[in-house]
């Protein structure tokens, strides 16, 4: 198994597999496999609490935090937290999580 382990303050958090690697584990366990997303489907709850990272800077700067701070806490470079704050890049769902998690923004929890 090709798995990413994840960790915050030095303890594993998440655990990231390719994909068919999960539905092995899914079909495995005796679980129904969830359906893939379609690129056209409605935002979910989730990604409608986490909206408020579009306004990342701002969120980050209310807080006081310095780009460099909030990168090193979520395990990112500061140069990319830039990209991400000026909307170049899309982070992936664990690091929207993270971010979400660190500026206390609702909806970190579930899954996206």
């Amino acid at each position: 198994m090709d798995i990413q382990i994840i960790s915050r303050d030095g303890e594993p958090e998440y655990a990231v597999l390719p994909w068919d690697e999960y539905q092995a584990l899914l079909k495995a366990a005796g679980q129904l496999q969830p359906p893939r997303a379609s690129p056209s489907a409605a935002p979910t709850a989730t990604e409608q609490d986490l909206r408020p990272l579009a306004a990342l800077r701002g969120l980050r700067e209310a807080r006081g935090l310095a780009i460099e701070a909030l990168a090193r806490t979520v395990g990112i470079s500061p140069s990319y937290l830039g990209l991400i704050e000026s909307g170049e890049r899309q982070p992936d769902a664990a690091i929207r999580r993270s971010l979400a998690w660190e500026l206390g923004v609702a909806g970190w929890r579930d899954e996206s």
